[in-house]
């Protein structure tokens, strides 16, 4: 997306810059630690996202943590995904990295969907690796399971087919023109959002290059290997549901809870796949224990 064009009205424009980093530019956005102790905190945004997701809630969380928030590669501002890094394991690696090259070391974790996959990818390979993991993770609606049916089955090859036509992203934004159609398009997650938010993701959707960017991103993206990894995360793991989420059904986190002993699950009634967009009080609510005990072992 053209930051002179879309920038100077994007949500929360003053925490913006762009930080190059391994062949790769970055987009993302920061609040400081309130206070010496206070934890660090990564958010990662779904496919087809931005940071614009985490416009309620980040500020929010900036009044208990540091706060950075990023759009991933080939989304929003950044740069397209160079060599592997559309994939979950390249991402996660490269979103470490740019960790690394920030100084940042978050204690907690919250990722939406996909972004709640490449947390718990980058947990694995730092526990592989020897490094520092984070406290805990919050994973809100995330995909971090192969979905089953004949609609995945379809899912990637057609995604990756999508991906392969470059005039793809160019006809979607232009249907996208229609702002009806982007609200459809929101109310199919199970999720209702304000006018502001459905404005958002209608600039996101009519820009080929973002559309483009998700595209590639569900086109390289298996769960296989994650999955067959999961048991052996350490980590706690938060996981939230939204019951109206009409993208993820509940019944996956819930198959994600099955293989891990440590995993809490919490519900929230009435929300879809966008619950921290709909409700970010409710989401707070529930990430406020998390930041406390985060908190905890630096404040002792």
């Amino acid at each position: 997306m053209d930051w002179s064009r879309e920038g100077p009205e994007w949500p929360h424009r003053s925490r913006s810059r762009f930080v190059s980093c391994a062949g790769q530019r970055w987009h993302v956005q920061q609040w400081p630690a309130p206070r010496p102790g206070a934890p660090e905190l990564l958010l990662l945004h779904g496919t087809g996202a931005s940071t614009h997701s985490w416009r309620v809630l980040a500020p929010l969380l900036a009044r208990h943590a540091g706060v950075l928030a990023l759009d991933l590669p080939g989304h929003g501002f950044s740069a397209a995904a160079q060599l592997d890094g559309a994939t979950l394991p390249g991402m996660a690696r490269d979103v470490a990295v740019l960790l690394r090259q920030l100084g940042l070391q978050p204690a907690l974790i919250v990722g939406h969907s996909a972004g709640a996959a490449i947390a718990v990818q980058m947990a694995l390979d730092a526990a592989a690796a020897g490094a520092a993991v984070p406290s805990a993770i919050v994973s809100l609606n995330g995909a971090l399971l192969p979905l089953h049916g004949p609609a995945w089955l379809l899912f990637s090859p057609l995604a990756k087919l999508l991906a392969a036509y470059r005039l793809v992203p160019q006809v979607f934004a232009w249907s996208a023109a229609d702002q009806t159609r982007v609200r459809r398009l929101v109310a199919s997650t199970g999720s209702t959002l304000d006018d502001e938010g459905v404005a958002l993701y209608g600039r996101l959707v009519r820009d080929p290059a973002h559309v483009a960017g998700a595209l590639k991103m569900m086109a390289h993206w298996d769960l296989q290997a994650l999955a067959a990894r999961l048991p052996q995360l350490q980590t706690p793991l938060c996981l939230v549901i939204g019951e109206r989420d009409r993208t993820l059904p509940p019944s996956h986190a819930r198959r994600v809870a099955a293989r891990l002993p440590q995993a809490r699950l919490h519900s929230l009634p009435g929300l879809g796949h966008l619950a921290h967009e709909e409700d970010p009080q409710a989401v707070l609510q529930l990430l406020q224990p998390l930041l406390d005990e985060a908190a905890a072992p630096c404040g002792r």
